[in-house]
């Protein structure tokens, strides 16, 4: 009898799987390392130090980022995750029908069309409109948010609608309920985790998003992210490093609560 395939046991492919990891994680653990650097170095140990820390939390440009990052990326998840759930419902709950392979591709469209594209068209769209109106706000930036990560809300919101087990929604339409009523009281308690994980994942994704939000901006509207391109760009210290670290442990602490809600059984 045939023995079953296992990748694992396959020549080479520990070797490959350290050397991948090593790569990608080992520059991430150095930048962590590297932020509690004592010295003015970011390649040159002079001691332990929370001197960045202290350093970017009384920035008041850094503090200025912040406050905007975080302002743009609850408003984007909040509008992605809302368009998200609509868009879950249109495609799960109704019978198959024809363009729905398109309207799924144009769903997903950000996944599939490099980030750049997206950009430079989002440019020249939102170009024409502040020639038009003269207003260069944020609404800008949270609607390109908002566009961009409607996808990575879509896919856990219509995972989990997928996964419901569709009889309490049909005994409660059997009972006279209303669509409204049936998905208030029936599919919403059921599909809050999937809402939840996508919301989380919407907000990563604004959070640490550079391409998009260097192309829309305004004079004046740097994120925390567009900030510290900016740094490099001129003088290269810790406080980068210091940066970069809340926001790997922000991203961190969001991917693993998304991967407990969205185990989440109901």
């Amino acid at each position: 009898m045939a023995k079953a395939f296992d990748v694992r046991k396959q020549w080479g492919f520990t070797t490959i799987a350290i050397i991948c990891f090593v790569t990608l994680y080992l520059p991430v653990i150095l930048l962590v390392i590297y932020s509690f650097n004592a010295g003015s170095s970011v390649a040159i140990w002079e001691g332990v130090s929370l001197r960045w820390y202290r350093s970017a939390w009384e920035n008041t440009q850094v503090q200025e980022a912040t406050i905007r990052s975080l302002v743009i990326a609850l408003w984007a998840s909040g509008i992605s995750t809302s368009a998200a759930v609509l868009a879950a419902l249109a495609t799960t709950r109704v019978r198959p029908f024809k363009g729905y392979s398109a309207v799924f591709a144009a769903i997903n469209q950000p996944l599939m069309v490099p980030e750049i594209v997206t950009a430079v068209a989002l440019l020249i769209f939102f170009a024409g409109i502040k020639v038009q109106t003269g207003y260069t706000g944020l609404a800008y930036i949270i609607i390109a948010h908002a566009a961009f990560c409607i996808p990575f809300a879509y896919l856990p919101i219509r995972a989990r609608l997928t996964g419901m087990d569709l009889s309490l929604e049909q005994a409660a339409a059997d009972l006279y309920a209303t669509p409204f009523q049936v998905f208030r009281r029936i599919t919403l308690p059921q599909l809050w985790p999937g809402i939840l994980a996508g919301a989380m994942l919407a907000f990563v994704i604004s959070l640490d998003d550079v391409v998009i939000t260097e192309f829309v901006k305004s004079a004046g509207q740097d994120t925390l992210p567009t900030y510290m391109l900016g740094q490099l760009r001129r003088n290269i210290t810790p406080e980068v490093n210091a940066i970069s670290t809340v926001l790997l442990g922000i991203s961190v602490t969001m991917v693993i609560a998304f991967f407990f809600v969205s185990r989440i059984k109901k």
